[in-house]
């Protein structure tokens, strides 16, 4: 062979081993998860990023064991916009169509966020027989009756977090403690016109008033509202004691600032309160909205010691993002994916039935607590000690600090009362 030709296939072999090493990994080599998620808002960047984290601790740690092989995981990242005002839930269920037709993902993890458009995108994963485990936003209840009601079409489709009654649960019983220990038993409601809120303020003022509390109001606020004066006023004139608050949008920070600057006497409770649970909403309130109370759904997005896990993922997800846990998604998303990767291996395959009996079979501890679905609505099984099921978290504000002080089992600290309302 002449000098010359011996190059040429030297150079031809070099070239073509470099593009070996650089070329991306084959989608048969990987496990491709799909994440609808509204980016540009908390529930949505706040997943992507949980996911993310898990995605990298897994496969630094060598990936998903199927069959002989050990396989990595991969993210497609899609902008639902679900959670911007005035865009139509088709966006979302065109997306979710997009990550199943075109990107081939093998799973779905996420959103949509808005439960209108998770609602819609159930017939969708039910049609194309694609596992979806929802991590993020979408409180309504009738998510997992769906399941229970159209079992065999919508089998696919599970949710890792906490609803709107195992929410209103556990606020009317953080209601109890607050009512024995300072004597409170009137609240005001304002809540954002979505579906979830709506239920969720209905169904708490019909709990609440069934359990001693007497309901002076509600108040309705389109997405997008900057001026909650006359509702807080009006909260005032009926001598309120509670504001509970079912709010996603980032407005909402506005309310609490105008809370504080008119001294209303009222202990502001977020049932949802996207602002609040922000490790920014201090500086952003300028330190006005301390003693706001918020419900983030799971442990983990709170400092706590609920399992040897919650600050393990706290500390991780700080160190990854340079920012703290930011509210609702953040731990179920970075949960999810443990729970899957833990359901594929057991299944020993990515077929979709199969990992659906082997979701259903799930019984691990996570960074909220032990997880377990029920086997017919696909629900987490909720419970106010981390030994039993996945645990919520209810924080306040106080000095600067997200400090939890519900559920007892998991608490770090006492709910306070504003200066202005101590007699």
């Amino acid at each position: 062979m002449s000098r010359k030709r011996s190059l040429v296939l030297t150079l031809a072999f070099s070239a073509a081993l470099v593009f070996a090493l650089s070329a991306p990994v084959k989608a048969a080599d990987q496990i491709l998860i799909g994440s609808p998620l509204s980016t540009a808002f908390l529930y949505g960047w706040d997943a992507e990023r949980g996911i993310k984290l898990a995605v990298e601790e897994i496969n630094a740690q060598g990936g998903v064991k199927v069959g002989n092989k050990k396989m990595p995981f991969a993210v497609e990242v899609i902008d639902t916009r679900d959670l911007e005002p005035g865009v139509p839930v088709s966006d979302a269920l065109m997306a979710v169509e997009k990550l199943i037709l075109e990107k081939k993902v093998n799973f779905i993890v996420g959103g949509p966020v808005r439960s209108e458009a998770a609602l819609a995108t159930m017939d969708i994963l039910g049609k194309y027989k694609v596992v979806s485990i929802l991590t993020t936003g979408v409180l309504t209840p009738r998510y997992h009756a769906r399941v229970a009601e159209e079992y065999d079409k919508l089998k696919y489709c599970f949710r890792i977090h906490g609803e709107a009654r195992q929410l209103v649960g556990e606020i009317i019983a953080c209601f109890k403690e607050i009512q024995v220990k300072y004597g409170l038993n009137k609240v005001f409601i304002m809540v954002q016109d979505v579906a979830h809120a709506r239920g969720g303020g209905e169904t708490l003022g019909k709990v609440a008033g069934g359990q001693g509390w007497t309901v002076t109001g509600t108040e309705v606020y389109p997405t997008g509202t900057t001026d909650f004066s006359m509702g807080l006023l009006k909260a005032k004139n009926a001598e309120a004691q509670i504001l509970n608050i079912w709010m996603d949008m980032p407005e909402s920070s506005i309310l609490l600032k105008q809370w504080y600057e008119l001294k209303i006497p009222a202990l502001p409770f977020g049932s949802t309160l996207a602002a609040a649970e922000q490790p920014g909403f201090w500086k952003a309130t300028e330190g006005k909205g301390e003693y706001t109370l918020c419900n983030v759904v799971n442990a983990g997005n709170a400092p706590s010691n609920a399992t040897p896990w919650t600050m393990k993922f706290y500390d991780a997800y700080t160190k990854r993002w340079n920012i703290e846990p930011e509210g609702l998604g953040s731990s179920s998303s970075y949960m999810a994916i443990y729970v899957l990767k833990d359901a594929i291996e057991r299944a020993n395959s990515l077929n979709s039935d199969k990992v659906v009996e082997a979701l259903e079979k799930t019984d691990m501890m996570g960074v909220y607590g032990r997880i377990r679905f029920d086997p017919k609505s696909h629900q987490v099984i909720p419970a106010l000690d981390p030994k039993e099921g996945a645990v919520g978290t209810i924080l306040q504000w106080q000095a600067g600090k997200r400090i939890v002080v519900f559920p007892k089992s998991i608490a770090t600290g006492e709910i306070l009362l504003p200066p202005w309302m101590k007699k």
